[in-house]
C-alpha cells in the first residue's frame, strides 16, 4: 500500500529566471500581471522575437508581515527560461522584467490543489508548519508558492516551499 508522502526535500540547481515584482492590493492581483508580462516576453516580446518555450513550475515569492498573519504585498513571479537560454537569455523588452541568477535551492516541499489565493497560501503555510513542527533548518518568514498548471484551472497542482537555511 503506497501512501502520497507528506512532504519531500529537493534540490535545484543555480540558474537564470525572468522575474517581475510587483506588490498589488491583492495577491491575485500581483501574480496576474506578472504573469501576462512573464507570457508576452514568453511568447515573443524578447531580443531574439520568438516564442521561448514555457517551464513549469512558476514561483511566486512571497514574504509574511513580522506578525506572520498577512503576506506582504510584493510578490516576486518568477520564470525559469529553458536550458537553451540560460548562457544568454533573451532581453526583455518589458523594463520590468528583469532576468536574475538565482542560487542553487533547496526547499522542503507540499502539494495543494485549487486556487491560490492570500487566504489559502496562509493556510497552507500554517498547516506545513503544523505537520514539521518546530524546526530551525527552514528560513520562516520567506515561502514560495510554486504553479505547475495554468491559473485558470480550477483545481490545479501548486506547491508551498520552506526554504533550508543555508
Amino acid at each position: 500500500q503506497c501512501e502520497e508522502a507528506a512532504y519531500e526535500e529537493r534540490q535545484y540547481p543555480a540558474g537564470k529566471w525572468a522575474s517581475v515584482t510587483k506588490g498589488e492590493p491583492m495577491y491575485e492581483q500581483s501574480i496576474s500581471m506578472s504573469f501576462m508580462k512573464l507570457m508576452r516576453y514568453i511568447c515573443n516580446e524578447n531580443s531574439v522575437g520568438c516564442y521561448l518555450g514555457m517551464t513549469v513550475p512558476v514561483l511566486n515569492e512571497v514574504h509574511l508581515t513580522k506578525e506572520g498573519t498577512k503576506l506582504e504585498r510584493e510578490v516576486i513571479t518568477a520564470y525559469y527560461l529553458p536550458g537553451e537560454f540560460q548562457q544568454n537569455p533573451p532581453v526583455p523588452m518589458d523594463p520590468e522584467i528583469h532576468i536574475t541568477e538565482r542560487a542553487p535551492l533547496r526547499v522542503i516541499t507540499r502539494v495543494f490543489y485549487g486556487m491560490t489565493t492570500e487566504e489559502t497560501i496562509l493556510r497552507e503555510i500554517s498547516l506545513f508548519w503544523e505537520l514539521l513542527g518546530c524546526t530551525d533548518t527552514v528560513l520562516h518568514e520567506t515561502y514560495i508558492v510554486a504553479a505547475y498548471e495554468n491559473p485558470s484551472i480550477p483545481q490545479r497542482r501548486n506547491e508551498i516551499w520552506f526554504i533550508c537555511q543555508a
